[in-house]
């Protein structure tokens, strides 16, 4: 078969793993003007802060395309500061069956944790999503580091 698939990257955040979780927990619709060239918008649909239950969109810059992406919030964990965001609309599910996105900070890392299921054995594997968002997080530590 090998349909299913993992992929996790960590990355080295200067501004510390807690700073970048109070962005994407309490501060995401701000990483729209923080990374406009990749991230265009982020709306929360149902619920009003990044909660379990709580559905959101953004709409973001994929190579020239704008895409989207719309996300139940499935688990947040604040000891951990890890967020679980589970696909269920957009430009990703054309390609996947089931997507889901964690973002755990800790210390002086992010680390990314894609779990998903292709639809065909030739569907790539996310590495092209994966490199987008270790460079969100790079602009996000940025931002931070310059305030």
């Amino acid at each position: 078969m090998g349909l299913k698939g993992k992929l996790i990257s960590s990355v080295e955040v200067k501004c510390g793993g807690h700073s970048i979780h109070d962005i994407f927990h309490a501060k995401t619709h701000h990483i729209s003007n923080i990374s406009p060239s990749k991230v265009k918008n982020f709306e929360i649909h149902e619920g009003e802060t990044i909660e379990v239950g709580a559905i959101v969109e953004w709409t973001y810059n994929d190579d020239g395309k704008d895409k989207t992406a719309k996300q139940v919030i499935e688990a947040v964990d604040h000891e951990t500061k890890t967020i679980t965001w589970k696909i269920i609309g957009g430009d990703l599910l054309e390609l996947y069956d089931s997507f889901t996105i964690i973002t755990s900070c800790d210390h002086h890392w992010t680390t990314w944790t894609f779990l998903y299921e292709k639809k065909t054995e030739d569907t790539p594997e996310p590495l092209v999503l994966l490199a987008y968002v270790l460079h969100v997080t790079k602009e996000i530590e940025n931002h931070l580091l310059n305030q």
